[in-house]
């Protein structure tokens, strides 16, 4: 065994001490920065709700409720946005905000999620790219886009079926979309030791389900509604925001 084995593996705790040390001090100390959407509070609770539009391209929408196991499991200041939108064509996706407060661990890895769902990620086919949107003025909206697989009973027979899912974060002053979420907890954690400010990031995503084969027309679509809803919803970048500073 290499000997400074030993010497390293103390040096890994006594930073992990350290490091658990700073962030419950600075959890006690810390000033909580306003959110990058749009959100009202809802009556005496500690959540808020975002405000999703009601209407988006030719779409009709209806608000729906977190999952019994979302508010189960996620930490109780948790805030939440949730709407289902359907075309003229029955063509159906889901836009929702998972809205941090104090508790960091509201977010978490959306292929986890998937994954325990039933849903299959086909890596070759995700990727981090970004959504053209032209308001507030023109600039590309970094996403994550997962291609997934899975199988439906109808009938009672399974049924091949594909879901295009598409997320990104957001906060009152950045964006940010990559799989491994490292930038922005980079970001958070720099932000919070060198101003005392915790950054209130939103997880934004849209899902869409689609028969095997028609996952870049479903992609397409998604695009274009999320092109038209963002604007309606998110704060930042605001009209005075550069396109430049856009992602930092």
């Amino acid at each position: 065994m290499n000997k400074s084995m030993p010497v390293l593996s103390v040096l890994a705790l006594v930073f992990m001490a350290a490091a658990a040390g700073w962030l419950n001090h600075s959890g006690r100390h810390q000033t909580l920065s306003p959110p990058g959407v749009k959100t009202h509070a809802l009556g005496s609770s500690i959540r808020l709700e975002a405000d999703l539009p009601e209407h988006v391209l030719d779409y009709t929408s209806k608000a729906l409720d977190p999952e019994d196991i979302v508010l189960a499991t996620l930490p109780a200041d948790t805030s939440f946005g949730f709407r289902r939108y359907v075309a003229p064509d029955k063509f159906t996706l889901d836009l929702r905000v998972v809205l941090m407060g104090r508790d960091r661990t509201s977010l978490h890895k959306p292929q986890i999620c998937l994954s325990g769902q039933g849903w299959r990620i086909d890596d070759s086919a995700s990727e981090e790219t970004g959504v053209r949107v032209q308001r507030p003025h023109s600039y590309d909206l970094p996403i994550v886009k997962l291609i997934a697989n899975s199988t439906a009973t109808i009938d009672g027979q399974d049924h091949a079926v594909s879901g295009v899912y598409v997320y990104w974060y957001v906060a009152h002053d950045g964006l940010s979309a990559s799989a491994t979420g490292l930038q922005r907890m980079w970001w958070m954690a720099t932000r919070l030791l060198r101003t005392g400010v915790l950054e209130r990031w939103a997880y934004v995503s849209c899902f869409a389900s689609c028969a095997p084969g028609y996952e870049s027309a479903t992609y397409n679509r998604i695009k274009e509604f999320i092109a038209d809803a963002v604007p309606q919803f998110q704060l930042y970048p605001s009209p005075e925001t550069s396109t430049t500073t856009a992602a930092r």
